[in-house]
């Protein structure tokens, strides 16, 4: 018997597929597990800001078209890339055990955030990244930074002002911790950026593992791989933000954990500059996870992030 498993072609991506591909033969050493890459919209876009194009499965649409006309039997995603609703047909097989979910700062000389100099300039792709960096330190110069995690280092190590670059280069760049470990490049980070200042994108350390709705046999070889608790932090966090009918491009985070047996799911909303910033907190039972979401969308949304993200969603269609 042999299983497809597809992935998006980027370097940490088919790392992902790969780790995920190893579990599944120790756990079925009868089955042959084979990677499929495959390129999705987002990876053909790489001098644009992921904001201007929009979002709605930008790294996961091409691998779930492959998912419904059965050339793939399984997709492997950053869950921080799938979007809160998924096409008919389709559903989450497995949550694998989540990474540490944080970001991290990746500066030239080592500097923490609290530590770079006036104005220092700082990569990133993320709205979400940018609005916390500014509530923390207003004088930063955010910009935008496309690309894998190397190229990325690429470009705050070695130089070159391209693009969307600025004359004099960058300062430092805000990663996920999870990529810059499975790459290999922890030694390089100078700061796991604490909650306190940026929570993580919905998902964010996860990986996903998507399949076809009524496929028995894939779905009992993805929950071998499910990890329960994170399937609940994560659920929670999806749940937040599709009641907040977010995307990742929008400057939402969240987390959620399971501890002692309760999950409590952490949520923010902010304007573009952080000027305007809402955080609360929810606790429950982790069978109520999506219940959980909803409930602090509905909290925030009543404390004013309805509005906040309305007129980012204006501002964006009218630079459309």
């Amino acid at each position: 018997m042999e299983v497809i498993v597809g992935t998006r072609q980027s370097e940490l991506a088919l790392w992902q597929a790969e780790w995920v591909a190893q579990r599944l033969r120790r756990c079925n050493p009868d089955v042959v597990f084979r990677i499929k890459g495959i390129k999705t919209r987002g990876d053909h876009i790489l001098d644009v800001a992921l904001a201007k194009i929009g979002d709605k499965g930008l790294f996961t649409k091409e691998l779930e078209y492959a998912l419904l006309e059965g050339g793939i039997d399984l997709a492997v995603h950053s869950m921080k890339d799938l979007p809160s609703e998924l096409p008919d047909g389709l559903v989450i097989g497995a949550v694998c055990e989540r990474e540490h979910p944080g970001d991290v700062l990746i500066s030239k000389k080592g500097e923490t955030l609290a530590e770079l100099p006036p104005g220092a300039v700082v990569g990133t792709s993320s709205l979400r990244r940018i609005a916390h960096l500014l509530r923390y330190r207003p004088d930063l110069r955010p910009v935008t930074v496309r690309g894998n995690v190397n190229t990325r280092l690429r470009k705050l190590f070695e130089g070159g002002t391209g693009g969307m670059l600025p004359d004099n280069g960058l300062d430092a760049i805000v990663l996920a911790f999870a990529g810059v470990r499975r790459m290999g490049w922890e030694e390089r980070i100078s700061q796991l950026i604490p909650f306190s200042i940026c929570l993580p994108a919905v998902g964010q350390g996860s990986i996903g593992i998507e399949i076809r709705g009524g496929d028995q046999l894939i779905a009992g070889l993805a929950a071998q791989l499910d990890h329960p608790e994170s399937r609940a932090a994560v659920a929670a966090e999806r749940a937040f933000l599709k009641r907040l009918e977010g995307g990742c491009q929008v400057p939402v985070g969240a987390l959620g954990e399971v501890q002692d047996g309760r999950l409590t799911l952490e949520g923010a909303v902010s304007d573009l500059t952080g000027s305007r910033y809402l955080r609360s907190s929810l606790t429950g039972g982790p069978e109520e996870a999506e219940e959980l979401g909803t409930a602090l969308a509905g909290k925030l949304i009543a404390m004013g992030a309805g509005e906040i993200l309305k007129e980012i969603r204006s501002a964006a269609s009218l630079r459309g």
